[in-house]
């Protein structure tokens, strides 16, 4: 058994990502650093015991579309977070569907950089 400590997601412009993040999730960065090779901001939803999240803009960790998927959860409805996407300049790739009885919905979107990233709410 094992569970997510840490999710980093990569950016080519890490400003433009952190507008994208923080129009559709309603979040600042708890950090921003540059150490003079990348830059990295820590997100963070105030939960804890939840896996750390970070936006890295590096050479050679690109955004893709191909590969794993994240799921963030986002509570009971997806609605405004998929309103938002549109707003701050993301895709919907696949609209709010529903994974069976009692199992909740999913979506897929594709951030301001390229990546693919699945929302999941409850209802």
């Amino acid at each position: 058994m094992f569970q997510v400590s840490w999710v980093e997601i990569p950016a080519l412009d890490l400003d433009r990502a952190l507008k994208f993040y923080q129009t559709v999730f309603e979040i600042q960065p708890d950090s921003i650093a540059a150490d003079g090779v990348r830059r990295t901001a820590i997100l963070s939803h105030g939960a804890e015991q939840a896996p750390g999240i970070s936006m890295t803009e590096i050479k050679g960790f690109e955004p893709s579309n191909k590969g794993t998927w994240i799921y963030l959860s986002i509570g009971e409805d997806m609605t405004d977070h998929l309103t938002r996407v549109l707003a701050a300049g993301g895709k919907i790739l696949t609209p709010k569907t529903s994974m069976g009885v009692d199992a909740g919905n999913f979506a897929s979107i594709e951030d301001s950089e390229g990546n693919i990233v699945a929302l999941y709410s409850t209802k």
